[in-house]
């Protein structure tokens, strides 16, 4: 029985470096994807760290070939593929009258394509090992979020493909799981877009209030292993999940009030 491999897009920090540590402490030989060289190499540094068999990918998956890339050079390495855990993406805060239209785009681009791209390339593999295909998706795909629309939408339409595939996918062996990590410590929230396409900066969301990514990294693998289809993370996650399904009048309220806030800087962790 051959090693488990994980290809891991966006695994240079937050949720998707924890993931890439909890994985390959489970046992999997780790791929990652990253753009950035720096961030690539302090993760690589950090796996070797913990004796775990690792491969480092420059890659931007929002682009059709990186993403055939990233997926030839982990199976050329390791010889196959199990996971593919989508988790590179972007997230924005402005409101959309005053976003400029590229912004949206570049959310699509790497958060629904960068999906897209990736499972189509690694498909083939996944069905030869009946492996898993994880997308990393949020609360903004179940509940559209003011500020956010572009990032809500590529959630979204992340949700419907996923769910879709799911079901095609049903007598072939290979499990997709949506996990909606809720609100997490990550740094998506400081590379957020502004307005003008720029990053925004800091967060008004009190980070320590909210549960670690590696605390998120280890409900993923559970979830994994376990073959599960859906996991929606932290209370106020589902809270928020279940106020949109049953009472969508008073969620609408809520979320606003929450942006408001948001918006003049008051800490909403």
């Amino acid at each position: 029985m051959p090693t488990s491999t994980v290809l891991i897009t966006g695994g240079t920090s937050g949720i998707g470096r924890a993931c890439a540590l909890a994985f390959g402490r489970a046992g999997y030989q780790v791929a990652i994807t990253g753009r950035d060289e720096t961030k690539l190499a302090d993760t690589a540094q950090a796996l070797a760290a913990a004796g775990i068999a690792h491969l480092t990918i420059r890659a931007d998956v929002g682009d059709e070939a990186a993403a055939a890339r990233a997926v030839q050079e982990t199976v050329a390495r390791f010889g196959g593929l199990d996971v593919l855990l989508n988790n590179a993406g972007i997230s924005m805060r402005a409101r959309f009258q005053d976003a400029e239209l590229d912004v949206i785009k570049r959310l699509m681009q790497t958060n629904f394509f960068g999906t897209v791209f990736s499972t189509k390339f690694a498909l083939p593999h996944l069905l030869q090992r009946k492996g898993t295909i994880v997308g990393i998706s949020s609360i903004a795909g179940y509940r559209g979020l003011p500020g956010r629309t572009g990032y809500s939408a590529s959630k979204f339409a992340m949700n419907g493909f996923l769910e879709a595939l799911r079901t095609e996918l049903l007598d072939q062996g290979v499990n997709v799981l949506t996990a909606a990590p809720g609100f997490t410590a990550s740094n998506i929230r400081q590379t957020a877009l502004a307005a003008d396409g720029s990053a925004q900066g800091e967060s008004p969301r009190d980070e320590g209030a909210m549960m670690s990514s590696e605390a998120v990294a280890a409900e993923i693998l559970r979830a994994v292993q376990q073959r599960k289809r859906t996991i929606v993370l932290t209370g106020q996650g589902k809270l928020v999940v279940f106020l949109n399904k049953w009472l969508p009048g008073l969620s609408d309220k809520l979320v606003l009030n929450h942006f408001r806030k948001e918006e003049k800087g008051v800490d909403v962790g």
